[in-house]
């Protein structure tokens, strides 16, 4: 038994990779799936699409590595954070499609909280905003608007979870309802610091807490899959979300180390040990990871627009066929334009939390054509990223390291990993792993499974591919980073 099996459930994919002892890739399956948008700012999936794909690419992981399943220690599973699924204790069946993590339906409702002072003490305990991105503004809005959901939840017929919650239902044959600590902490129902499901947030928001999951530590027993999956029963050792797994995956377990991953969205996290550094700049307070019952705390910053706005230029304005032309583009692009987009399409994340704002467009020139709008999207995630860093060394000057480490698809292209080294003016460390987050799932279910080293011994084996090193000027990269300010201060004002 010297495999793990990573299950990495994303927004707008599910992939399985199947790694050896040490970590190493052997096999992998990756599967797209529909994106729901039944209004402006709402954002939903079909649940059976998310089990359907896990199911399909985590049989075809195992069958590609022509291995036994037998010889799968453990599964280890990642998922997209905040996304709500409810459904049915006794069938199964969910209630409605999952509402995402960009979803912004709920956005009056926040709204209505703030203005009614709940938010400080939202805040002290969760160490979230009052915003649509959390999980628990939609668990209120299914239960109020799916018809006798809420007569069900308070009758303890409902069951309500993460992605990965939901998931683990599916491949226990509903035996187990549970989730981890980083999951539990992106909820807005969960008091960080106490470690448990706050009453008094349920109740102001009427979610009935026999709807919420066991939280366990992110390297634990699970549960064990059905035996009809893979033709025996293997053990679920390791759950973590994304962002959460991905910090795991770059080894940033010392105080002070920062990782930025790029998927659909970019997500910062500054590890600041066992201390919860409460933001004055709008940043989130979260649980980077919790082993063996000690929780380990972050600062984190959400963009919720990175790869997100490449899709854009492919979808929505046909100018690209794949993701990879647009570092050729952008380094084809007029040097004497400087285009700015600022992509809040579904509103603007941290540090500014605008659910309202929606994206421009700055700069236009005739001549301004394909390369100028690639080189301008790849630069807007430099742009926000920097805005995050900013507010982090703001926040906690106790220890802040100077190198960024990067994960996540986007940091393939060396042009757009050179603009955020030059526009933070630090260096930027790309990892010979770049999929950390179903590496950080992997270690930690081969960590609960003894095949794998402890933090310290997985730190040691962390290999950097390259470093990219700041070369932008000091006043070139002031002047453009305050036109950004200008055209984000622009959007918001709109």
């Amino acid at each position: 038994m010297n495999y793990i099996l990573a299950i990495d459930q994303g927004t707008t994919s599910s992939r399985a990779i199947l790694f050896d002892a040490a970590l190493k890739v052997v096999a992998t399956a990756q599967e797209e799936f529909p994106q729901i948008y039944p209004a402006s700012g709402w954002v939903e999936h079909d649940p059976s699409d998310l089990w359907s794909s896990v199911a399909a690419t985590a049989r075809a992981a195992v069958e590609r590595a022509e291995i036994d399943a037998r010889d799968i220690a453990a599964i280890g599973i990642t998922n997209q954070r905040e996304t709500v699924v409810i459904w049915d204790r006794a069938t199964g069946q969910p209630i409605h499609n999952a509402i995402v993590w960009q979803d912004r339906r709920t956005a009056d409702l926040c709204h209505d909280l703030v203005a009614q002072g709940h938010e400080p003490m939202i805040t002290a305990r969760t160490g979230l905003l009052l915003d649509p991105y959390f999980s628990a503004t939609k668990v209120k809005w299914l239960l109020d608007h799916v018809e006798g959901a809420r007569a069900k939840a308070r009758a303890g017929e409902l069951l309500f979870g993460t992605v990965d919650s939901y998931l683990i239902w599916k491949l226990t044959g509903g035996r187990a309802h549970v989730t981890d600590a980083t999951n539990a902490a992106r909820t807005m129902l969960f008091d960080i610091g106490r470690g448990t499901w706050d009453e008094e947030i349920c109740r102001l928001l009427d979610v009935p807490m026999a709807m919420l999951p066991e939280v366990k530590d992110c390297a634990a027993p699970f549960g064990m899959t059905r035996a009809d999956l893979f033709g025996r029963e293997i053990p679920i050792l390791g759950v973590a979300g994304d962002q959460q797994a991905a910090t795991c995956g770059q080894a940033c377990f010392r105080p002070g180390m920062m990782k930025s991953t790029y998927g659909t969205g970019c997500f910062a996290l500054l590890n600041t040990g066992t201390e919860q550094v409460a933001s004055r700049n709008r940043l989130l307070t979260t649980i980077a990871y919790q082993l063996n019952g000690q929780r380990t705390y972050a600062l984190e910053g959400s963009i919720f627009i990175a790869g997100a706005v490449v899709q854009w230029l492919r979808d929505g304005l046909k100018l690209i066929r794949e993701a990879g032309e647009t570092h050729g583009l952008a380094r084809a692009a007029d040097p004497a334009q400087d285009l700015v987009i600022v992509p809040a399409f579904t509103g603007l994340g941290a540090p500014w939390w605008k659910p309202e704002s929606r994206g421009g467009i700055f700069g236009l020139t005739r001549n301004s054509g394909p390369q100028e709008f690639a080189r301008a999207a790849l630069e807007s995630v430099g742009f926000q990223t920097r805005d995050l860093l900013e507010a982090m060394r703001a926040d906690w000057t106790a220890g802040a390291e100077g190198v960024l480490r990067v994960d996540g698809g986007m940091t393939a292209s060396d042009w757009t990993m050179q603009f955020l080294a030059d526009i933070i003016g630090a260096p930027v460390d790309r990892p010979v792993v770049r999929e950390t987050t179903a590496l950080g799932a992997a270690w930690l279910a081969g960590m609960q499974a003894g095949i794998c080293p402890g933090p310290e011994g997985f730190a040691a084996s962390w290999a950097l591919d390259r470093r990219f090193e700041p070369e932008m000027d000091e006043e070139t990269r002031s002047l453009r980073y305050a036109r950004w300010g200008r055209a984000v201060r622009a959007v918001m004002s709109v």
